[in-house]
């Protein structure tokens, strides 16, 4: 997903809830083989219990594992991860919404107001905080800001390179502490 793994989480498997050793659940550390899952099996993963990110897993099926690959690897996925602490699904798609809506496009006409004004005018022995707003500052951080709820692309080349590089092993003992 690319979160930081700094929120408690829980997988309700077979109606046994397993996690973050501070919900008092099942130890996260017992292999997920164990279960004997079969095609089409589910469970669930629930991260960041406060924003209540529920996500559902489905075993698509269970092969050999291929000693000359690398494993684990991801087969697919859509979209850009939403950011960590943006107020869970709802509070994801309406910061989704409104990073395309019309407040957005307003700041992009204060900062083209503010250009055209710098054009016309002669600055050339000014710096930009020299003739930087209070307003259109404002509204570049804004735009900043709604960078991570746009539509973006998803790499799986750059989520099967992050496996590879082991940056779920860091993540993982981080909640194994």
């Amino acid at each position: 997903m690319g979160w930081e793994s700094i929120h408690l989480y829980a997988f309700d498997i077979y109606a046994v809830q397993y996690g973050s050793f501070e919900l008092m659940i099942g130890s996260p550390r017992v292999p997920l083989a164990q279960f004997s899952f079969r095609k089409n099996d589910k469970f669930s993963y629930t991260y960041d219990m406060g924003d209540g990110w529920v996500h559902e897993i489905r075993v698509e099926s269970i092969c050999t594992t291929d000693p000359k690959k690398s494993y684990p690897f991801c087969t697919g996925g859509s979209g850009p991860c939403p950011p960590e602490e943006c107020g869970g699904p709802q509070g994801y798609l309406d910061r989704r919404d409104e990073a395309d809506g019309y407040g957005a496009w307003q700041d992009f006409g204060v900062m083209a107001e503010w250009l055209d004004d710098l054009i016309k005018r002669d600055t050339t022995d000014l710096t930009v905080r020299d003739v930087l707003t209070d307003e259109v500052e404002a509204a570049m951080q804004r735009v900043v800001a709604r960078e991570p709820y746009q539509a973006g692309k998803f790499s799986r080349k750059l989520v099967n390179q992050a496996f590879r590089d082991g940056r779920h092993r860091d993540l993982m003992h981080q909640q194994f502490g």
